[in-house]
């Protein structure tokens, strides 16, 4: 995956903080996603506008850290195989 990739999230998924799970969770019509705070953090800034590079320097620029590319990559990438985000308007069946 290249920095320059657009994630999206997927229109199956909802993304939504739960108060009563104190963690963002991703809805769908089955069920319910509960995220770790590093996944929400990397998941509330995936709007198919900013790129991947764009969205590490968020995250390295708020919490004062750098070298976060390759977590925020890996994450993407799953992100991806789970169905949760496709990158540029492509799902991950249309490689």
């Amino acid at each position: 995956m290249t920095l320059t990739k657009t994630p999206n999230l997927s229109k199956l998924y909802r993304l939504q903080w739960e108060k009563s799970q104190d963690a963002f969770v991703l809805l769908y019509p089955e069920g319910m996603v509960k995220l770790n705070a590093s996944a929400g953090e990397i998941l509330s800034r995936v709007d198919g506008i900013k790129s991947v590079a764009v969205i590490i320097s968020e995250i390295e620029e708020k919490f004062g850290l750098s070298n976060l590319s390759d977590d925020v990559v890996s994450f993407i990438g799953l992100a991806v195989e789970q169905g949760w985000v496709d990158l540029e308007g492509k799902k991950k069946d249309d490689s």
